[in-house]
């Protein structure tokens, strides 16, 4: 479904805007949508059985990013939904970016940053990657499309006290 051009903008065609409104767009949202089925079986599969081998630092690094992956995934997923329900016609493009205003695209990661992160399982850190690379790329296609709206300073920024309480919390609070 071809877009409509809002009203006082040239009928220039947005390259970005057409690959999300597109057939190719559909491979993103097969990918996009695989790694959060894959992520969930390996959470409540493997993933808890790879958990009770970890000392208890590196647990509560696994818990807090266990978390944060699964956060960024559902939120990737809803801003995929999202442009499939504009593609199908089902949402305008107005409708799309007021919801997308509550989907969030900078979950953070302690990626490589924690001195534990080397002794996660090594499908647990692949998958950690790959959703980021993901994010990254559909925090791209967002800002391509829509238009960097938000300002810098509402970006979550990694900030190492914040995981750090975070990862106290979770190891002290059971």
């Amino acid at each position: 479904m071809g877009m409509e051009p809002r009203s006082g903008e040239a009928a220039m065609v947005n390259l970005a805007e057409h690959r999300v409104f597109s057939g190719s767009f559909k491979k993103l949202y097969g990918e996009g949508m695989h790694l959060v089925e894959e992520a969930a079986e390996y959470l409540d599969g493997d993933g808890r059985v790879h958990a009770k081998s970890l000392t208890r630092i590196t647990a509560t690094l696994y818990a807090a990013e266990s978390m944060r992956l699964t956060t960024r995934l559902m939120q990737i997923a809803s801003w995929l939904l999202l442009q499939r329900a504009a593609n199908s016609g089902e949402m305008t493009r107005d409708q799309v970016a007021a919801e997308k205003s509550k989907v969030r695209l900078d979950t953070a990661s302690a990626f490589e940053a924690d001195q534990c992160w080397g002794e996660l399982p090594e499908p647990f850190r692949d998958l950690v990657g790959r959703s980021l690379r993901l994010q990254a790329l559909v925090q791209r296609m967002d800002g391509e499309v829509y238009g960097q709206r938000r300002r810098a300073d509402d970006r979550r920024t990694v900030n190492p006290v914040s995981d750090q309480i975070t990862l106290l919390k979770t190891a002290f609070g059971r």
